[in-house]
This record gives C-alpha cells, sequence and structure tokens, in this order.
C-alpha cells in the first residue's frame, strides 16, 4: 500500500492499482492522519478540521468514514480482526504506513538526510520528482490544510535549492539553467535562488548572462524592496569576476581551488564523494599541463583526507594518482623541499592501499610512508605528520595479528588532531582505535571510540562515520548473539542489513562490495550453521574464500576441495585475519591438512584477536577457534 498527498490524496496498492477512496470528506479524513505523521488525532480535532460548523451527528459520520476508509485500504481483513494501517487509538485513530510508504513522509525524509550530507542528493531528486501539484490538492481549504500546504511549500522551495547548490558545489549543473531560470521567474524574492542561477550559468560557460541575472536580482532588490544584495550574492559576483568561482567543464581553471573544494566535497559521502574523487585527478592532469613542478606537487599533496580502508574505491585512479606523484618526486629530487616531498610520499602510501599491490608494489608503498613519517616528525607539522600516519597506518597490515599496533598509531593521530584542532583527523584516529578495540574483542572500549567519532563527526560534517559506526554495532551485535540471554542471530542479520541500505549510497565501493555476504556468513559460522547459499548474494573480492564454505552448504565437498586448493594467499588488508579463518575452517572440514598448517602458521600471532574484526564492521569470531580446530587437522596422521 502507498499514500500520496503531493498532489491530489490517492492511495495505491503494491501493484500500482489505484483504491476506491470515497468521497472528498473519506480522502480528507486520510489526508489528515497522514499530516499527523503517525501521531494520534483526537475525535474531536478531526471533526472541528472536517466541518467549521459540525453537524449533530458529526462524530458518527466520521466513524462512518474511517470504517469506509479501512474497508478500501485492507479489503482482506478477516472480520472481528484489529486494523492494521488506521488503528483507534485512545480518543482517537493514527495512521500506521512505514514512512517510505508516504509520498510526504519520503520526501521530508530526503530533505533532512541531504541537510546531513550532501551526498544523499539522487535520493532528494527523486523525492521532488514525486510532487504532481500543490499538496493536498483536493483537499478543502481548511485551516489544517492551508497551513500544510505552506509548509510544505517551504521545503519544497528549499530542497529545489539545497539540490541546485550540492549539483554545482560537485562540479555540475550546467543543465540546471532552465530550471533555476523557472525558479526565480515564480519565487523572484528568493535571493539565493538568483546566485544559484548565476552560477549555472557560469557553469555552462555564459558569464555574461550571469553577471547581467546578478545585476537584475540587485535592481529588483533596490527598486522594489530598497533593499542591497546579500553577503552570498555580492560573493558569487566576485567570483565569476575574478575567475575563482567553478568554470564551465570546457574552460581553463585553477587546480588548486578545484582540489581544496574536492577535499571538502570527500568528507560529505556519496554522490559528492565520487564527484571529489574525479575533480581530485582532472586537477593533478590540470596542474602536470601546466609544467609548474612546485604547483603539481602541491596539488597532489593537498589532498590530505583521511582513509580509513585498505582497499582502494577507484584502483585505477589511485594507480594514476599514485603515478603522477612517483613521477613528481623523481623531478624534484632527494634534494627537493622537504614538506612537498613528504606530502608526495604519504599520499604514494595512501593512495597505494595494499589490496591490489604486488610486493614490489608493497615495499615501495612501505617505504612511502616511512620517509612521509621521518621527514614530517622533523618539519615539526603536525597536520602534515597525521597526513604521513595515515600512510603508516593503511602500510600497517603486513602481516595477521598487527591490532596493537594500529593502536598505537591511532592514538598518536588522535592526540596530535585533538592538541592541534584537526578535526577530520580526530576522527581518523578514534574509528583506527575502534577497529583496534574491535579486533582485541574489547566492545566496550570500542563502543566508547564509535560515540566518540559519531560527536566529532557531527561538527567535522562527515556523514560517513555513522555508515561506519551502524557496521560496528552490527558486528557487536553478532558476538553478543552467542551470549546466554544476548541477542537473536536475526536480531544482528537485520542491523547488518540495515547498515549494508547505508553502505550502498555512501560512495566507497571498495568497501561495501561482498562485505554484506561475508557479515552474513561470518554469524553463521559464529552460530556454527553452513553458509548462506543465495545466488543473488554478490561475493566480490571475498569470492575466493568464501565459495568452499558455498559449495559445502549445497553438499558439494569435491568441488569445495577445488576451490579451496585454487584460492590465493589472502591480501594483506582489513580482513586477512577472516580469510586465513575461512581459509582455516574449510581445511578442517575437508581434512585438507596442508592448507590447515599454512592457516595455522599465518594465523599464530593472530590468536588474541578476533577474525575480520579489524575492520570493525564485522566478526567471525576469535581466531583462536580456527587456530585450535587447524592445529589439530594438521597434527593429524
Amino acid at each position: 500500500m502507498r499514500i500520496d498527498v503531493l498532489g491530489a490524496v490517492r492511495a495505491l496498492r503494491d501493484d500500482g492499482s489505484p483504491v476506491d477512496l470515497g468521497g472528498p470528506r473519506h480522502r480528507e479524513v486520510l489526508a489528515r492522519l497522514v499530516a499527523a505523521e503517525g501521531r494520534l488525532v483526537t475525535t474531536d480535532t478531526l471533526v472541528g478540521d472536517l466541518w467549521t460548523d459540525p453537524p449533530v451527528r458529526a462524530v458518527g459520520a466520521l466513524r462512518t468514514f474511517v470504517a469506509a476508509l479501512r474497508r478500501a485500504l485492507e479489503p482482506g481483513r478477516p472480520p472481528r480482526t484489529p486494523p492494521r494501517l488506521i488503528v483507534t487509538e485512545g480518543p482517537g485513530y493514527a495512521l500506521r504506513l512505514p514512512r517510505e510508504d508516504v509520498d510526504v513522509h519520503r520526501f521530508e525524509d530526503a530533505l533532512d538526510r541531504a541537510r546531513r550530507a550532501p551526498g544523499a542528493v539522487t535520493d532528494l531528486s527523486a523525492a521532488l520528482a514525486a510532487w504532481r501539484g500543490t499538496a493536498y490538492a483536493d483537499v478543502p481549504d481548511s485551516a489544517w490544510a492551508q497551513r500544510e500546504r505552506t509548509r510544505l511549500e517551504e521545503l519544497r522551495l528549499t530542497a529545489v535549492e539545497l539540490r541546485a547548490r550540492v549539483l554545482l558545489d560537485s562540479g555540475e549543473g550546467g543543465d540546471l539553467v532552465a530550471e533555476l531560470g523557472a525558479h526565480v521567474a515564480e519565487h523572484p524574492w528568493r535571493e539565493p535562488a538568483w546566485g544559484l542561477l548565476a552560477r549555472a550559468l557560469h557553469r555552462a560557460g555564459r558569464q555574461a548572462d550571469a553577471l547581467a541575472t546578478l545585476r537584475r536580482a540587485r535592481a529588483m532588490l533596490v527598486d522594489q524592496l530598497g533593499l542591497d544584495p546579500g553577503a552570498d550574492l555580492q560573493r558569487v559576483e566576485t567570483e565569476i569576476l575574478t575567475g575563482t568561482a567553478w568554470p564551465a567543464p570546457a574552460a581553463r581553471f585553477g587546480p588548486r581551488t578545484t582540489v581544496d573544494l574536492a577535499r571538502t566535497l570527500a568528507l560529505a559521502g556519496g554522490d559528492a564523494l565520487v564527484h571529489s574523487r574525479r575533480d581530485r585527478l582532472a586537477a593533478i592532469q590540470a596542474a602536470e599541463r601546466t609544467g609548474d613542478l612546485t604547483l603539481t606537487a602541491r596539488i597532489i599533496g593537498a589532498y590530505d583526507v583521511p582513509a580509513i580502508w585498505s582497499r582502494a574505491d577507484d584502483l585505477a585512479q589511485s594507480r594514476a594518482v599514485v603515478t603522477a606523484a612517483e613521477r613528481t618526486l623523481a623531478a624534484l629530487g632527494p634534494g627537493g623541499p622537504a614538506d612537498l616531498r613528504a606530502r608526495l610520499l604519504a599520499t604514494v602510501a595512501v593512495e597505494s592501499r595494499t589490496a591490489d599491490l604486488a610486493r614490489s608494489g608493497l615495499r615501495r608503498a612501505r617505504q612511502a610512508a616511512a620517509e612521509a613519517e621521518a621527514l614530517a616528525r622533523g618539519l615539526g607539522d603536525p597536520a602534515l605528520l597525521a597526513f604521513a600516519l595515515n600512510g603508516v597506518f593503511l602500510q600497517s597490515f603486513a602481516r595477521p595479528g598487527l591490532a596493537a599496533d594500529r593502536d598505537r598509531i591511532g592514538a598518536e593521530i588522535l592526540d596530535l588532531a585533538t592538541r592541534h584542532e584537526l578535526p577530520a583527523f580526530a576522527v581518523l584516529g578514534r574509528l583506527v582505535r575502534l577497529q583496534s578495540a574491535s579486533a582485541a574483542g574489547d566492545l566496550d572500549a570500542a563502543a566508547a571510540h564509535a560515540t566518540a567519532a559519531e560527536r566529532l563527526a557531527a561538527t567535522a560534517e562527515s556523514p560517513l562515520v555513522a555508515v561506519l559506526t551502524a557496521w560496528f554495532r552490527a558486528r557487536a551485535t553478532a558476538a553478543r548473539s552467542t551470549e546466554a540471554g544476548g541477542p537473536s542471530p536475526a536480531t544482528a542479520a537485520a542491523q547488518y542489513r540495515a547498515a549494508e541500505d547505508a553502505l550502498r549510497t555512501a560512495g566507497m565501493p571498495g568497501l561495501h562490495r561482498g562485505l554484506f555476504p561475508l557479515a552474513l556468513l561470518g554469524l553463521r559460522l559464529l552460530h556454527d550453521r553452513a553458509a548462506p547459499d543465495d545466488p543473488h548474494l554478490d561475493w566480490g573480492p571475498y569470492r575466493p574464500w568464501t565459495q568452499p564454505h558455498v559449495l559445502l552448504a549445497r553438499g558439494e565437498r569435491e568441488e569445495a576441495r577445488v576451490a579451496l586448493a585454487a584460492a590465493p594467499e589472502p591480501p594483506r588488508d582489513h580482513l586477512q585475519e577472516a580469510m586465513w579463518c575461512l581459509t582455516a575452517h574449510a581445511a578442517v572440514v575437508l581434512g585438507e591438512r596442508g592448507i590447515a598448517a599454512a592457516a595455522e602458521e599465518a594465523l599464530r600471532d593472530a590468536k588474541a584477536e578476533h577474525a575480520g574484526a579489524a575492520s570493525g564492521m564485522l566478526t567471525l569470531g576469535p581466531v583462536s577457534r580456527y587456530l585450535a580446530a587447524a592445529a589439530a587437522c594438521a597434527a593429524t596422521r
């Protein structure tokens, strides 16, 4: 069932067919309950809202309308069973329908998400497209309806402008000219809209039209309202005149301005993060074309966005950035400015994510991390040192069992960031320490770091943090589902599913792909159950190590044995302990002593840690459990 009120009031079944709601009063009752957002509306309030001068039998008529609506919305409800959608509650009624099934609530929620996380602009675009006309268009002009229409129209205008601003900030928006032109014509007193239209014209390469638009806005404000343009309009005009505004795609642009904005957008996640990475590479390429070596080095090193995950989201771009950094380092030579060399080396370390590197690449990345750290310490630059330590952290997965080392790195990053007011790196430090505590099985310490990271994220405007901490809370629920009186496995699975839904649109494909199926597999192993055998699950980069378990769940032992033998050594990243434990478990089940012995050797230094928990996002349980089973298997004759 779906209810729409952004236009004429209507209800639609799951197959899209319309529900006959009855007459105007029936639709008005339903609309009034929608406006209450699930809260109780008393009978007296409903009567007062429906009639200016209520008739004698108004309450009876209201009950008749409600009964008819219940029959229309739940035609298959058996007699004498309580209704599920329009429920009687105390002295009135309430509508019990999920928010995603009501268009006005979807719109309000999408706007709220976009305000908190600019990356959610795609959802906002869809919610705006759902408007079919004036809200509650066929409801009489009663006081409540007028209030709702006024409120929702203001939210709609705000959403139109917010969406345009986010798109323009992310480097798009040249195609917004017609939309914003109509918006300004209909609402000429909304000063921010004029600035957005001018920016869109400028983005489309129409600088003269952009300046003319700003002059029209100024003339209207002065002549008709006696007001000078606000600071925002003046700033837009200055940026267009001086060339510091975001340019049209074909125009020549300032790489430093671009990379600074890209760095800011990266923290927002979603579409903004995707555009940030794209614009960063464009800025590097533009800087190299200038032939200015110092400028190129500064542009490459300026994108000091904290990174927490050891698998790159865009491998091709990471390689291109590393190649440009190495090329610039070679041109600068060993005698080049220490701060530029440190930033270039830290960039090499951060972008050389371990999951995608050959051994020679790993050695170079670790060398770059160590050199960057040494240079940064010598320079005494806290922000540079924090960036360098980020590279050291990402190169600290040389073997299983190094969670304590990473915790020390996270503690130093957090200390630096706290003492020198580096909020983004303070978030990084908390997340590194969360991961380390999770790996050690200290859920209370990890939860404290999660809460602290969420508080910091509110001031650092980093909505991605809540995505990561939601995964940690699901991981904690999974671990506690094995305890007596703990949450059920189904509860843990539901939390993983909710975390997966948030991650899907977060703009981090290197983290997202395959993570949810792996979490479900870990949950099943915690409860000694077989792997999920769902052909729709995308195991992503973890397939070589999970495939033996899927085949075993199907009873295909020989195929599982072949898959196990073909599985490579796990990459040195956040989940290497998990992949080794999967290898050990499959080897034990299949009696493969040689593979069990190799897994035992690899996991020995991680015996005090929890498999997969170094990610802070999932767990397969204590490594010691898999280690003991592998040792016993390897020792059998």
